[in-house]
């Protein structure tokens, strides 16, 4: 090594060889020994192969470094391609020859390419994972929940485009769900607001309650859609639905009960109309009643205030009440010709108000019923009762005819004389058709008594009776009319024999009188011959079959051989005539 000349470009001119040259002069001059110089130089050697040997230890690491870190690279570079993807770095082809710094100066760029390239894919999973943890979040509708979602991370094992895909994928599924459980709380909520605005409650105190992001100032994208969100609505719209119902279950209740009431006391269009909002959903169904504050606690208060009202006033006004309707009933059996106890029946009436013992409503209503049934009866009998008055206005005529008849100056040129003269001649016509007239009222009669199995009463008389009575009568009168013909036929002819001389005057001038008054026990025919004390004609015959009349008009038992004689002189006013063989 001593012989060894290296030089050294970067030391100039000194080098091995000029040092141990300068050792051997210094040695010299201090008269150093042989073995000393090559112990010296043994020495130097040494150290020089010490320091070789160091480098070449260093080398030897910085090799096995280099080669570890080539190592690392091709295996950090397959584990991004790995978790990139297949076919995620195409550009770059390993080279297997080459020293050990140009395979780390190839593979370089690939491995900075890759690590930005797993950079920009991390960003883009942690924006779709942390999108999803957030939906997740609103839909658990806990702030706990969605926390420990977002601590998952992103598992950088696997960061393909598959993967990614598929983070996609469930996001859209979730943001599509998220949008249909925010339609549908939108949906329940605008129901709820509906439902408050008609039963008249407060909404915005009755959605907080549910979830305080459901008031109008929060944005709808702010709104819960957790699943706790939604079943509370459902079950506040459920309830709020079943208290419509109640409402107007009882809101119609009260309006049947105010319109009954109105009806009872007659209440005037005004007053009840002030009440429309009330009776104008009697009959609607719960979807159809939609009108804000329609069904509103304090409407139905009123309404409860008013039958209460209408009620306290009905005890009071019952009586009129009743009595109003007993006169519509007085009324409708009075133009049907039933005759009826009045004075009982009101005190029948008066007896139950006072008493208690039958609730107002009730008594009305049967009192109703019974105008029901008086109708019907009254309708049954409306055809008899139109041919009852055609035969009493012929009677009426039949009757003014015969003191037409009676009359002496009837012919005579008087005022009016020739309006009396038509009336008489219409009045013929009309007494000959009476026969008719009562055989088709006989016969409607029985018809209706065979039909109801009852009488059938003209102001409480048979009409049977009636008619057989007129029957009677009017026979008895031709009877008269006969007796009286002859009887004159009779007295002519006395004459004629007493003197002859009075056939001639017979024959050509003398005439009975047309006006002759008739004797005081002719009877008069028609069922309103009678008056009543105030001098109105009295419309119904007073007959009655099982029993008669005294002069005095007291009633006695009828032991006479002939009742429809005794009938006879009642409606004439005049006693029986004899009978005539």
């Amino acid at each position: 090594m001593a012989g060894v000349d290296v030089q050294n470009p970067l030391l100039g001119e000194t080098t091995c060889g000029s040092l141990l040259h300068q050792l051997q002069k210094i040695w010299d001059e201090v008269g150093e020994s042989d073995d000393e110089r090559d112990k010296m130089l043994v020495q130097i050697d040494q150290e020089c192969l010490d320091v070789y040997k160091r480098k070449v230890d260093q080398a030897t690491k910085s090799r096995s470094h280099l080669l570890q870190t080539l190592a690392d690279a091709k295996l950090e570079l397959s584990t991004l391609v790995a978790s990139l993807g297949e076919n995620t770095f195409v550009g770059f082809s390993e080279k297997t020859g080459g020293t050990i710094k140009e395979q780390l100066a190839a593979i370089a760029p690939a491995l900075e390419q890759l690590w930005k390239q797993k950079k920009e894919r991390i960003e883009e999973f942690s924006d779709v994972q942390t999108q999803i943890q957030k939906i997740c979040g609103e839909i658990a509708g806990s702030s706990e929940g969605a926390a420990g979602l977002g601590n998952q991370g992103v598992d950088e094992s696997d960061l393909s485009l598959k993967k990614l895909d598929e983070f996609h994928d469930q996001l859209q599924q979730l943001q599509k769900e998220k949008s249909d459980r925010l339609h549908k709380v939108l949906e329940l909520v605008s129901s709820v607001h509906d439902l408050c605005a008609v039963l008249g409650i407060d909404f915005y105190s009755t959605v907080t309650e549910v979830h305080p992001s459901l008031n109008d100032a929060t944005g709808v994208q702010s709104k819960s859609i957790s699943n706790d969100t939604l079943t509370r609505l459902a079950k506040t719209l459920i309830s709020l639905k079943e208290d419509k119902k109640q409402r107007l279950h009882k809101l119609q209740e009260l309006a049947t009960q105010l319109t009954d009431l109105w009806n009872l006391m007659d209440t005037s269009e005004e007053e009840q109309g002030l009440f429309d909002h009330v009776t104008c959903n009697m009959s609607a169904s719960v979807d159809e009643v939609n009108v804000p504050g329609a069904l509103a606690l304090d409407l139905i208060q009123q309404a409860e205030l008013e039958v209460e009202r209408l009620d306290d006033l009905k005890a009071s006004k019952m009586k009129e009440i009743a009595f109003k309707r007993q006169g519509e009933l007085e009324e409708i059996f009075a133009r049907a010709h039933i005759e009826i106890d009045r004075e009982g029946a009101r005190e029948k009436i008066l007896g139950l108000i006072d008493s208690g013992n039958v609730e107002p409503c009730e008594l009305l209503v049967d009192m109703d019923n019974q105008i029901i049934r008086a109708k019907e009866e009254a309708l049954s009998r409306k055809d008899i009762l139109d041919k009852v008055e055609k035969w009493m206005s012929a009677c009426e005529e039949e009757s003014w005819l015969e003191d037409y008849n009676r009359d002496d100056n009837r012919y005579n040129a008087s005022r009016g004389a020739h309006l009396n003269l038509k009336r008489a001649e219409k009045a013929r016509i009309l007494v000959n058709k009476i026969p008719g007239v009562v055989e088709s009222l006989v016969g409607k009669t029985r018809a209706w008594e065979e039909e109801h199995e009852m009488s059938f009463m003209y102001d409480g008389v048979p009409l049977l009776a009636m008619l057989d009575e007129y029957a009677m009568l009017r026979h008895d009168r031709e009877e008269e009319k006969r007796r009286v013909k002859k009887d004159q036929k009779k007295m002519v002819t006395e004459q004629q024999q007493v003197n002859p001389n009075t056939e001639v005057e017979t024959a050509f001038g003398a005439r009975s009188s047309p006006g002759r008054p008739l004797s005081s026990n002719t009877k008069k025919v028609g069922v309103r011959a009678t008056a009543n004390p105030n001098g109105s004609p009295n419309r119904r015959l007073s007959l009655n079959q099982n029993r008669s009349v005294n002069r005095d008009g007291k009633v006695k038992p009828n032991n006479s051989p002939s009742p429809l004689k005794d009938a006879a002189s009642r409606v004439s006013g005049t006693e029986p005539a004899p009978t005539t063989t």
